[in-house]
């Protein structure tokens, strides 16, 4: 192959890269789990997502397609017997958002705001019932997967990424 068809290959590869519309979809499927006040696996819980792009209903566990947006997405679970269970997943910006304000220009940044594909929101979302916790992607990335606490959702110790599970605290993904 040429030099001349390498370099505009090479390019639009590269531009491509930085458009989350391009890359992503507009939904983005998430585990929904719920705990107990105690920490034991809860079932059934019903459960209600919403942000600024709509509400989705589940039953936990399970995995729920939501739109993905710029705000953060609130989420309520009720089960008989249980106190409420309230989580606030962080929206934050994903990587071909900024490759595309970087290689792309303004115009395709506003799409991808726009259309909510230049969010993410953390994968795990663990509801723990009685309780009000934020969960934020950016925290606790670096845990192992499948590792005690972490692999639950929760950042048990006193690392960069937050707290236990309490009342208001942070838990990582």
């Amino acid at each position: 192959m040429n030099s001349k068809r390498l370099v505009p290959c090479a390019l639009a590869a590269l531009l491509a890269q930085g458009c989350a519309t391009i890359t992503s979809t507009e939904m983005q499927p998430l585990s929904l789990t719920t705990a107990a006040a105690d920490g034991t696996q809860l079932e059934k819980a019903s459960c209600t997502l919403r942000n600024d792009k709509g509400s989705w209903t589940a039953q936990s566990p399970g995995f729920v397609p939501v739109h993905r947006s710029a705000e953060d997405l609130l989420v309520e679970c009720k089960k008989e017997g249980h106190a409420d269970g309230v989580l606030r997943a962080v929206s934050r910006a994903a990587a071909g958002l900024f490759g595309n304000i970087i290689f792309g220009g303004v115009i395709g940044a506003v799409i991808d705001h726009s259309k909510g594909t230049g969010y993410d929101y953390p994968s795990r979302l663990p509801v723990r019932m009685g309780a009000s916790v934020v969960v934020d992607g950016w925290e606790d990335a670096d845990a192992p997967a499948g590792s005690g606490a972490a692999a639950a959702g929760l950042n048990s110790g006193s690392s960069a990424g937050g707290g236990t599970a309490h009342s208001g605290e942070r838990v990582g993904r």
